[in-house]
C-alpha cells in the first residue's frame, strides 16, 4: 500500500499567520473601546454590584490582553521558524511544525470563542447600564 504524502508549503502558514495577527490587532483595538466604555461607566455609577461587575470586566479585558500578546508572539516564533526553512530552500515544512501549527489553529479557535463570549456578555451588561 502506497502512502500519499501531502506537502503544506510556507506561504500558507505565512498567509493564515496575516490573517491571524489581523485578527489578534480588532481585539486589541476593541479592547481600547471596551476600556473606555468601562471608563465611562464608572463615573456614572457608585452603586457596589455594578462597579464590582465593571472591575470583573476590566480583569477580563486585561487578561484577554495578556493572551493576545501571548498569541502575537507564538506567531513571530512561527514566523522565524519559517523564514529559517526559506532560507534553507526548503519551502515545505516538517510534520512537527505542521503538527505545531494546527495545534496553534485549534488554540486560536478556542480563544475567538472565548472571546465573542465575552464580547456578547459585554454587550448585554452594557444594554443594562448605559
Amino acid at each position: 500500500m502506497e502512502r500519499i504524502k501531502e506537502v503544506v508549503y510556507n506561504e500558507n502558514f505565512h498567509f493564515e499567520h496575516q490573517n491571524w495577527k489581523s485578527e489578534l490587532a480588532f481585539w486589541k483595538d476593541e479592547l481600547k473601546t471596551f476600556n473606555n466604555r468601562l471608563s465611562e461607566l464608572i463615573t456614572r455609577w457608585t452603586n457596589k454590584d455594578v462597579l464590582k461587575q465593571l472591575e470583573h470586566y476590566q480583569n477580563e479585558f486585561i487578561l484577554h490582553g495578556g493572551v493576545i500578546e501571548d498569541l502575537e508572539e507564538t506567531i513571530e516564533e512561527h514566523e522565524t521558524s519559517i523564514a529559517g526553512h526559506t532560507i534553507t530552500g526548503n519551502e515545505s515544512l516538517d510534520v512537527r511544525l505542521a503538527k505545531k501549527h494546527m495545534e496553534f489553529r485549534n488554540r486560536i479557535d478556542t480563544q475567538r470563542e472565548i472571546y465573542n463570549s465575552l464580547k456578547k456578555e459585554f454587550f448585554s451588561f452594557l444594554t443594562k447600564y448605559m
